[in-house]
């Protein structure tokens, strides 16, 4: 199983999903870490010269078509990971992930392995109060 990670230095998990840098897609085989793999992530700054558009009135963040849109983009890279853990996130991004397969988890682990092995041991908590 592959799971993904936001990160920006590919230890500690970044506190906001359209910010992190990268991905940092640990594959897991019989319960242990057998690889590492860090991949670029896009996020806000690649968006930048596209303009933001307002969220829609009575939506969650990150509903609109655009913010949609960017969602998919960002989650490109991810299509093989079956889960992505992140220390914080939009509502859009959130369910944007859902609709594609991934399963996006919102955790209050500070580092990569540990919010892996909480995942794959069943005992990670997704803490959807952390979305804004």
């Amino acid at each position: 199983m592959k799971i993904a990670v936001v990160t920006d230095d590919g230890t500690t998990i970044s506190q906001h999903f359209g910010r992190a840098s990268y991905y940092m897609v640990v594959t897991v085989e019989q319960g242990k870490i057998a690889q590492r793999e860090l991949r670029d992530k896009i996020g806000h700054a690649h968006f930048a010269s596209e303009g933001h558009d307002p969220d829609v009135p009575g939506q969650p963040h990150g509903m609109g078509p655009g913010a949609q849109s960017r969602h998919v983009r960002m989650a490109g890279s991810i299509q093989d990971c079956e889960a992505l853990l992140c220390g914080g996130m939009g509502m859009g991004a959130y369910e944007s992930m859902k609709q594609r397969g991934i399963r996006p988890v919102v955790t209050d682990l500070k580092t990569v392995d540990e919010a892996v092995m909480a995942y794959v041991e069943g005992r990670i908590i997704d803490q959807v109060e952390r979305l804004h």
